[in-house]
């Protein structure tokens, strides 16, 4: 078979089968291709996602590898001059893409529950169906995993909110949302990494920065660690 050369557009889907489901990959420009698991937001996605970035990580042609939440982005040193060799080369390390779980450590915040800056925990509440109680009960029984990092420096996306808890994100933003500040966005979980707007839902407030660009290791969340929230008061 001939394969074509050609110039990748700036942006093109493909779904391809791996494992039964289907990858869709797609150019970002003429260097970047995005990588998006199929499925459902969930831990096996992510950690094939993973995978996928190991077995990418040696390769002399990839400029940098940029994980996201289900989905890799996949920078290459030049323009891909083989469009189809590079598709189907991505197609096919998806799969080979087994579920890893990396060796990461285990971050324990410290919350305080309710009071002040938890001014969205009344909206939490109307929207669940849950006392304050119970929201706080469940999200302090979460045990979280950071897919990855990304909006804000050493923001952590984290899975593990018990699906109850769900709440959209706001369609006005807070404007003045203290970094620190314990969130809910969608069926995810976070801590503020700035002060700022933030469309977010707060429901608590815990003393630590996310990101300290003057530390050895600036953001304190890595992808693959676990965090558990603790209770260190409750304000309702």
């Amino acid at each position: 078979m001939t394969m074509r050369l050609r110039e990748a557009p700036s942006s093109a889907s493909f779904h391809l089968h791996g494992h039964g489901d289907r990858v869709k990959i797609s150019t970002i420009g003429s260097r970047a291709w995005l990588v998006e698991a199929p499925g459902a937001f969930d831990l096996p996605a992510q950690r094939r996602i993973w995978s996928l970035a190991a077995s990418l990580s040696d390769r002399p042609d990839v400029d940098s590898l940029i994980p996201g939440v289900t989905n890799l982005l996949v920078v290459f040193v030049q323009t891909p001059t083989d469009y189809d060799a590079t598709l189907r080369m991505l197609s096919e390390l998806w799969d080979k893409a087994e579920a890893v779980d990396p060796n990461g450590k285990l971050i324990e915040i410290p919350v305080i529950y309710g009071g002040e800056h938890a001014t969205d925990l009344q909206a939490i509440c109307q929207h669940t169906g849950l006392t304050a109680a119970e929201v706080v009960r469940r999200h302090a029984n979460g045990h979280y995993t950071v897919f990855a990092l990304g909006s804000a420096p050493g923001f952590g996306y984290l899975h593990g909110l018990d699906p109850s808890l769900a709440t959209p994100r706001k369609k006005v933003p807070s404007l003045h949302m203290l970094k620190g500040t314990v969130t809910i966005g969608g069926a995810q979980a976070g801590v503020s990494a700035l002060t700022g707007p933030n469309g977010w839902n707060a429901l608590g407030f815990a003393e630590l920065n996310v990101f300290d660009p003057h530390a050895e290791n600036p953001a304190l969340m890595a992808p693959g660690d676990s965090v558990r929230f603790i209770p260190a008061r409750i304000e309702l």
